[in-house]
């Protein structure tokens, strides 16, 4: 246990000082708002600066009026076809709208002509526009008032309850959970690849650079696998633990610097102005019964669990492929095994589990260990049943030491092995021949 403990410690300390770590670790949590943030300014700066585009519409039918917007002003002319046309060319229009006799209960041959390809935004503003002025227009021939319809159409909030084993309640919202497991899933995908590549580049570059061999001549090959594998594991965690202090030391940052408050400090500052009296019940209210129905303890200790044991899982199969191979050139021929059941748990997440959490599907993806990672992360925060979660948790630590074993038996005998390309049949013969 001694030399395994001493390979953790290389192994981790020799990443953590690299200079590209630190880069990584400081800049990750910089780089996407930085980007998000010029974005937006970008996209702002283009909608002030932007022109006003006008579109010649010619309505054959006389029915449609087209209301402009801050971006489109429409100008309506009985002009013929080629006219408008030629105002297109000549750019004094930026587009023609030509809207034939239709029927409007099968309305075809509505077109629109512009130099420029049409951005999804005009097609979809000019479909909905039309869509409701037809809509209107058949109202009115039945004899309905579309003036009446809109005035008692009325928005409708849902307001959901989750009922616990005890009689509890606690407020949830769908649109939360699915954001909270989405992250999650996606974030447990993103390491176990990138960080279990690492741990296959860096058999890869000792097994060719022959310093595996005076590295074996002092412990054994499983112990010097699993020292490589548990290291890299906290060099992970210690990633993003420090990127998890600076999101939230940047987030309560900025949120003080625009006037903004944390919704932790809102609740404590309402619970304390007035006290005996209830949360209000406008939105920030509701914001914060969501916020509060949040297990977050449970949220974050299942993440740290799942981010180590899906990693620990594939750590294994990443260094066995790695000690089979001399160059990454010839590991492609066995990721592919090792990538189908992440693809598998990544397209489950977004077609079964964020869907419904509670389907058949979904609960095997959450059980089985090669999967379970990803999708009972985005199924946690909707809330999971505690023997589903003991269950999957258990089978994912006996999936870890199956791999493990596994990997250390091709591991033995591959690490030491020069110059030849092995395949699956000399994969299974080191397993079934190794000690």
């Amino acid at each position: 246990m001694n030399k395994i403990w001493l390979v953790i410690q290389r192994e981790y300390l020799s990443r953590v000082k690299k200079k590209s770590f630190l880069l990584a670790t400081l800049l990750t949590p910089l780089i996407f708002p930085a980007i998000m943030g010029i974005f937006i300014w970008i996209a702002v700066e283009e909608k002030e600066n932007q022109s006003l585009r006008i579109i010649e519409v010619v309505d054959e039918n006389n029915l449609f009026f087209m209301e402009s917007s801050d971006q489109y002003a429409f100008s309506f002319s009985d002009r013929s076809v080629e006219e408008a046309k030629e105002l297109v060319q000549k750019g004094d229009r930026y587009g023609f709208l030509l809207i034939p006799k239709i029927d409007l209960e099968d309305p075809q041959g509505i077109t629109y002509y512009g130099e420029e390809n049409p951005n999804m935004n005009l097609i979809s503003y000019l479909e909905s526009s039309l869509r409701k002025k037809i809509e209107d227009q058949r109202l009115y021939d039945s004899g309905i008032d579309p003036q009446i319809l809109s005035e008692i159409r009325t928005s409708v909030d849902v307001t959901a309850i989750t009922l616990d084993e005890e009689g509890g309640e606690r407020v949830s919202d769908a649109t939360v959970n699915y954001a909270i497991g989405f992250l999650a899933g996606i974030l447990i995908y993103m390491f176990i690849f990138i960080y279990g590549n690492q741990i296959m580049q860096g058999v890869i570059e000792e097994k060719s650079s022959r310093i595996v061999e005076i590295l074996v001549s002092s412990l054994k090959p499983f112990q010097l696998m699993m020292g490589k594998i548990v290291g890299i594991a906290g060099v992970g965690l210690t990633q993003l633990l420090i990127w998890i202090v600076l999101i939230g030391t940047l987030t309560t940052v900025v949120t003080g610097f625009l006037g903004m408050q944390m919704p932790q400090q809102q609740a404590m500052e309402m619970a304390q102005a007035d006290m005996g009296e209830a949360v209000p019940n406008g939105e920030l209210g509701e914001i914060l019964a969501v916020i509060q129905g949040i297990d977050f303890v449970t949220l974050v200790g299942a993440f740290v669990f799942y981010f180590l044991g899906g990693y620990l899982l594939y750590g294994a199969l990443f260094a066995g492929i790695g000690s089979a191979v001399d160059a990454p050139s010839d590991a492609q021929q066995f990721m592919l095994p090792v990538t189908i059941p992440l693809i598998v748990a990544y397209m489950g997440l977004f077609v079964f589990v964020l869907q419904d959490p509670n389907s058949t599907t979904s609960f095997w993806l959450s059980i089985v260990p090669l999967t379970s990672p990803i999708a009972m992360m985005g199924r946690i925060s909707y809330g999971v049943p505690f023997w589903e979660l003991l269950l999957s948790m258990g089978l994912l630590v006996l999936g870890f030491l199956a791999t493990t074993w596994l990997a250390g038996k091709i591991y033995r005998i591959g690490i030491l092995m020069h110059g030849t390309k092995p395949s699956y049949k000399t994969l299974w013969k080191w397993i079934k021949t190794s000690n």
